[in-house]
């Protein structure tokens, strides 16, 4: 099959810091490569792929996010070539799903995001504007908003547990990853170090003005010599403190469609203590490879109840359900449902 995978413009694929879109990306497009099929990544140029790599910016102009003229540029240039392919699968946002009703190859459109909300409205306007444009989610959770959304899939992400060594010796430090948003919650993460005397890592994303505006108001006055921030960091640094945390805390309070940092940490032999919102009870088993809690404040608690569960298990359950090959064959199953459906 002759598949053209279009990624987000806005960093390279893989990443080299932020972008778990990407890095879900760069193992599906090398995935299909290796299962025999004829894959064209739309990306930037910079990017890394045993696909065939097509570009309109040679570096990823990370600093231009959300500019609309440059996503649509980005995603033309894949649909300007729609005849070269049997199936494109747009991993952009709503513009590119709505585009691609106009294409007459079909289009898959994976939704990396949530469809509550706004962007639940506007995903109605879309399949009702490109009702042949068939949507891959991620979770079943990720549905629940929108559940009569033209779905035609769902494929949870993976990871190439080669970039994840596993560490069996955990250290004595608590870690936050994930962006600067209260949704996230590096708050409570702070809150919990302060109530434990636990020492705090926290790392991740800072660059939107409301990302800096939260850090100075909620992270901010509490850093000191055991609350740390230690900035975005590079992939391998990443590993490195996942390796060597105690545990990793998602106290997350909004309907997140996946969470890819709960398996990366899982794979590193790290449990995860996290809230039970969004997609969690899907990625996290609790009990083996992490803690889910319904209230926050039991989190002093969930810790101690985590010291107890085995790093080995933490890595075979992160094997057994979240490898590049299940998430293939999961892709190639949608792709072949929305195939089957065209021509019937």
């Amino acid at each position: 099959m002759k598949i053209a995978v279009l990624a987000p413009v806005w960093f390279p694929v893989p990443p080299t810091g932020y972008g778990g879109i990407e890095w879900v990306v760069w193992l599906l497009a090398d995935g299909l490569v290796e299962a025999g099929h004829d894959v064209t990544l739309f990306a930037a140029g910079q990017s890394r792929t045993k696909a065939k790599l097509e570009y309109v910016f040679e570096e990823a102009p990370s600093d231009e996010i959300g500019h609309t003229f440059t996503e649509l540029r980005h995603a033309l240039h894949c649909y300007a070539r729609q005849d070269d392919f049997d199936l494109i699968n747009d991993h952009t946002g709503l513009m590119g799903a709505a585009i691609g009703g106009a294409l007459r190859t079909p289009v898959v459109h994976t939704v990396h995001g949530p469809v509550d909300g706004v962007p639940g409205a506007v995903y109605e306007q879309v399949s009702a504007v490109s009702p042949n444009v068939g949507l891959i989610s991620i979770s079943m959770n990720q549905r629940k908003p929108k559940p009569n959304l033209n779905w035609i899939g769902n494929c949870p992400n993976a990871l190439d547990f080669d970039l994840y060594p596993f560490a069996p010796d955990r250290g004595d430090y608590l870690l936050f990853v994930g962006r600067m948003s209260p949704d996230k919650g590096a708050h409570r993460a702070v809150r919990t170090a302060i109530e434990t005397g636990m020492p705090l890592k926290i790392a991740g994303k800072m660059r939107e003005p409301l990302e800096k505006q939260y850090f100075d108001a909620y992270v901010r006055p509490h850093l000191n010599d055991r609350i740390e921030y230690v900035g975005e960091v590079s992939h391998g640094e990443k590993v490195e403190l996942l390796q060597h945390a105690r545990v990793t805390l998602f106290p997350i309070e909004w309907e997140e469609p996946f969470g890819l940092v709960m398996i990366e940490s899982m794979a590193c032999g790290t449990p995860v203590v996290a809230t039970r919102w969004g997609a969690v009870p899907e990625v996290i088993e609790h009990g083996r490879s992490g803690i889910i809690v319904d209230d926050w404040s039991v989190a002093p608690a969930a810790i101690l109840e985590a010291d107890q569960l085995s790093p080995e298990a933490c890595r075979s359950y992160a094997e057994q359900h979240f490898s590049p090959v299940r998430m293939v064959r999961d892709y190639l199953s949608a792709y072949g449902s929305m195939l089957d459906g065209l021509s019937s």
